[in-house]
């Protein structure tokens, strides 16, 4: 069972480059209930799950977590949404993630988030789609849309929004992003 506790901290292969010391740190989990079996390597955490590790944060529903005959670990977060929080490795910055369902699998070093799955870094950069992959071996990240969603759907299409980046030694911030107003109106010349 123990190992299996240790084997949530490899759920920190998030997108973006985790915090690599929240691998070294101890993992809280705090839920309404948890079932283990030690013969299937299965242990389940149900209502209100919590868990911490450094600076991950998951909030889920439903945490699964399996270990394979060879020692890999998968881990599958449901919820409504299922959330994540860490931060980014050697910079003052988060990375947020929220899905119906989060999975982690060990042997291939993936993440996936499913059904109404977006990405948020705090510079202001939002990804959201049905799918979202992100490979930690490959560093190769990919956004997918739902094939059979209807046109209202929020899945319909990917989403993205990528802000500008400061310029490096230029001391100058990138300009605002452009906001449209209307034109005042312009009254018409009396006619007396």
């Amino acid at each position: 069972m123990l190992r299996i506790l240790i084997a949530l901290a490899l759920v920190l292969a998030l997108p973006a480059r985790a915090e690599r010391a929240d691998r070294d740190k101890p993992v809280n989990i705090d839920s309404d209930r948890m079932n283990a079996d030690d013969a299937q390597k299965t242990a389940v955490f149900d209502g209100r799950v919590v868990l911490t590790q450094g600076t991950l944060l998951i909030r889920a529903d439903r945490l699964t977590v399996r270990q394979d005959s060879e020692g890999f670990q998968s881990a599958t977060a449901l919820g409504k949404p299922a959330t994540f929080r860490q931060r980014r490795e050697g910079l003052d910055e988060y990375i947020d993630g929220e899905a119906e369902r989060i999975e982690y699998d060990g042997r291939a070093d993936r993440v996936q988030l499913f059904n109404g799955a977006r990405i948020r870094r705090d510079g202001g950069d939002d990804v959201r789609g049905s799918i979202i992959s992100y490979d930690s071996k490959t560093e190769f990240f990919s956004v997918q849309s739902a094939k059979d969603a209807s046109p209202q759907s929020r899945d319909a299409r990917v989403r993205a929004v990528i802000m500008p980046k400061k310029k490096e030694g230029s001391g100058i911030a990138p300009a605002a992003p452009l906001e449209l107003k209307p034109a005042p109106a312009i009254a018409a010349p009396r006619q007396d």
